[in-house]
């Protein structure tokens, strides 16, 4: 049964805005906020606790079976009006189905990596968008976990689960304080550690071999690598490039390396 919100003041309204747009109150929280029919739904079917759902009328019109399946998980349900709807979007045409859910527990010690794992390492990405299409893309090509350094944007932020597709859900996440130690001792493991600059002394991706496990470091949009994490990694590598073009964006240079570490 679901219970009327009729003010855009109720403190449910408030407690949503905020997960939406503070990362520091998620984590105080353990909870993330989701727009959209479509990705609460991901977000259902991929295991996600669904701690609060909110609907407006119209929405159920759209979205009846969805809205039913999500309200028989859900701990608690809220109708809300039209307005509340807009104050809680974070999107231009609001689709009047939000939910918060529990964050997803993922320690996922370094000893249960297999040696012949493709990984995907992000250090300092900032834009959402960048970040979610990166796990976009390294689910849809069969990579089997990403890491992401201490100065990565939040994963659980709106834009990253929009970009994402719900590829935050369901694929493996770790978050390091140390990207530098974690890729020497995924080195020492036998995993191929691989620096992705824009050096043309570095070696071509396409010439190396995967026999064995890999992962694929990239650095932030406008500054690449830390030093630290270059030379934490066994080689640097680079992606051929024709025309005048320098570099490539962050997220086009992860799908190329995601690729060629699974071709």
């Amino acid at each position: 049964m679901a219970f009327q919100l009729d003010s855009r003041e109720n403190p449910k309204v408030k407690h949503f805005v905020k997960l939406l747009s503070s990362g520091k109150y998620r984590q105080e929280q353990g909870l993330f906020a989701i727009e959209g029919a479509r990705l609460c739904m991901d977000a259902l079917q991929s295991g996600i606790p669904i701690a609060e759902l909110f609907y407006t009328q119209e929405a159920v019109k759209k979205y009846s079976a969805i809205i039913t399946a999500l309200e028989q998980k859900a701990s608690k349900s809220y109708q809300i009006s039209d307005g509340i709807a807009k104050k809680m979007g974070d999107t231009a045409h609001p689709q009047g189905v939000f939910c918060t859910c529990k964050m997803l527990d993922k320690p996922d010690d370094l000893v249960t990596i297999g040696t012949d794992s493709r990984i995907l390492a992000m250090e300092n990405i900032q834009d959402p968008a960048n970040l979610g299409a990166m796990l976009r893309t390294a689910e849809a090509v069969g990579i089997g976990r990403a890491i992401c350094s201490a100065g990565c944007c939040d994963i659980y932020h709106p834009k990253v689960l929009r970009a994402s597709m719900g590829a935050v859900f369901r694929l493996p996440v770790r978050r390091e304080e140390n990207l530098p130690e974690t890729l020497e001792k995924l080195t020492q493991m036998g995993i191929l550690t691989m620096a992705a600059v824009p050096d043309a002394s570095a070696k071509p991706v396409t010439s190396l071999h995967f026999d064995t496990g890999a992962v694929a470091v990239i650095g932030n949009e406008g500054n690449g690598l830390t030093k630290e994490t270059i030379e934490a990694c066994k080689v640097q590598v680079t992606i051929p490039m024709k025309g005048r073009a320098e570099s490539l964006n962050a997220s086009m240079a992860a799908c190329i390396l995601m690729w060629e570490m699974l071709r």
